[in-house]
């Protein structure tokens, strides 16, 4: 069983000014995703796949294949993961390498681990089509507000009076990792297949990074989580 580890990198970042390669606690904060990656032991390649020469060698440097940039049609605004996915795995295959299965690891993920990414492995071949890393909602989404004319409403009233503890846990993806066999994605063009499972990551472990104020969070926690490493 074949399989590559795809990190999507594009360069030209408006929020946060080269934000995959910008230092996060005294490294670029892709690196965290590929060392990740290749201390999992669990793939035969681990690709970057970017439009920017910069951002290459910065992966490059710390051990990751960059063998191709990505083409205009996956360097635009309007491309979806889907899309750069596909490409990354038709490429490799009109060079002659086939892959059975993949991940696509996010650039800005520091809180990924080897042994995440090991287990997770494992799920996928236990017999799903796809395994993704979610977080559970801190605070019950069937409790959420909408305002109306200035009014405040709930958004769901028939749990206006139920107990947090009775209601359904929700999940969100945590925008870490989507392991996927890859014959079921490109059939269906997406990282969400028929038989998706479950990885589940504490709060603690997972931070959206959109903004500089979203940065300074994930470096407090990470800082917290590594005692000051």
């Amino acid at each position: 069983m074949a399989r590559v580890a795809i990190i999507t990198a594009r360069g030209g970042s408006k929020r946060i000014p080269k934000k995959n390669i910008k230092d996060f606690c005294g490294k670029p904060i892709i690196a965290y995703s590929i060392k990740a990656a290749i201390d999992s032991n669990v793939f035969d390649e681990v690709m970057v796949s970017t439009d920017s020469e910069e951002i290459a060698e910065v992966a490059s440097s710390y051990g990751a294949k960059v063998p191709f940039l990505r083409s205009e049609n996956t360097s635009n605004d309007f491309a979806t993961t889907a899309d750069v996915l596909e490409e990354v795995l038709n490429t490799y295959k009109a060079e002659g390498k086939v892959f059975d299965s993949f991940a696509c690891i996010y650039p800005t993920a520091p809180f990924i681990t080897s042994e995440r990414l090991a287990e997770a492995a494992g799920i996928l071949d236990d017999g799903s089509d796809a395994v993704i890393s979610v977080v559970r909602y801190s605070f019950p989404p069937q409790r959420a507000f909408i305002i109306k004319e200035g009014k405040l409403n709930y958004q769901y009233p028939q749990y206006e009076k139920s107990r947090s503890q009775d209601l359904e846990p929700v999940y969100h993806d945590c925008g870490q990792f989507y392991f996927c066999r890859t014959e079921k994605f490109l059939e269906c063009h997406s990282l969400i297949l028929p038989n998706t499972k479950p990885y589940i990551l504490p709060e603690e472990e997972v931070q959206d990074i959109d903004t500089v104020s979203d940065w300074l969070i994930a470096e407090a926690k990470y800082t917290v989580l590594h005692n000051g490493e």
